[in-house]
């Protein structure tokens, strides 16, 4: 009997001992992927605040209202404005307005400002193709910091057939103009070329 029973002995500690080297194994490759994650977490974490604050100190933005950049706007040609202006290092100042206004009482006023040379200007905003525009605002959108652009537009202007687009050049202003006729929704871009 003692025969028997040493070797079940040995049998059953070896199998005991590989069973618990197995759960180390499992439990310490479980720890590893954890650490793993948190730390490719952190670092993504780390990049995209340092973009973000790169990004602030060279994009200097503050509110702007419509009618400082085009003047002579009524109360009932634009509602729920919202203004920024931009000056990004390198290029000319812009400005980014999102507001609501009727599209046929808006494009007449804009093609009637006054220019500072009516020979780079154009008498008539013209519609455009939109997905150049579609593409630029997707790569920028990439870039920018948090919560500077509502990226549900970008789905909004990639999803509806329906968004109009239009391009219009007041010298020195230089206006693109997306235009969502569901809820006459309007953001315009104005480039000041100097």
């Amino acid at each position: 009997m003692k025969k028997y029973i040493l070797p079940v002995v040995a049998t059953f500690l070896l199998v005991s001992c590989n069973k618990i080297e197995e759960k180390i194994d499992q439990t310490v490759q479980k720890t590893t992927e954890t650490v793993q994650q948190k730390a490719q977490q952190a670092v993504e974490e780390t990049v995209k605040k340092t973009v973000n604050e790169s990004i602030n100190t060279i994009t200097n933005s503050e509110d702007v209202k419509f009618n400082e950049v085009f003047p002579g706007t009524s109360a009932a040609i634009v509602s729920e404005e919202k203004g920024k202006k931009i000056k990004i290092p390198g290029r000319s100042e812009g400005y980014i307005f999102k507001y609501k206004a009727d599209i046929a009482v808006l494009l007449p006023f804009l093609e009637g400002q006054p220019t500072s040379d009516e020979s780079k200007s154009e008498k008539k905003a013209r519609k455009i193709d939109g997905q150049n525009i579609i593409d630029k605002i997707s790569f920028l959108s990439k870039f920018l910091p948090d919560n500077t652009f509502d990226t549900s537009i970008l789905e909004d202007i990639k999803s509806d057939k329906n968004i109009q687009y239009y391009k219009l050049k007041r010298f020195p202003n230089s206006s693109t103009i997306i235009y969502n006729p569901k809820n006459q929704t309007i953001i315009q871009y104005v480039e000041v070329n100097k």
